[in-house]
């Protein structure tokens, strides 16, 4: 059965262009490493997507080096908080 809905979105066009902060940034390659570490062997193709998506993001090491807790710290001294 097709789907009747239209694709709004070409799936070969990037759909935003997504600026983070340090704190950000590592939040969300870590969110992506852990959730294509638990991937199965079904899900190939979501494999090759975040592969994609973690390589466009600074590699590990830098991750590693962002000490999240400064960043945040400097985020909520921003804020006066």
């Amino acid at each position: 059965m097709a789907d009747d809905a239209p694709n709004l979105i070409p799936a070969d066009e990037p759909v935003i262009d997504l600026q983070l902060n340090a704190a950000e940034m590592k939040v969300t390659y870590t969110a992506l490493k852990a959730y294509f570490d638990d991937f199965g062997h079904e899900e190939s193709d979501l494999h090759v997507l975040v592969r994609g998506i973690l390589g466009r993001l600074p590699g590990e090491h830098d991750m590693r080096a962002i000490d999240l807790d400064a960043e945040l710290e400097k985020l909520r001294e921003l804020r006066g908080e």
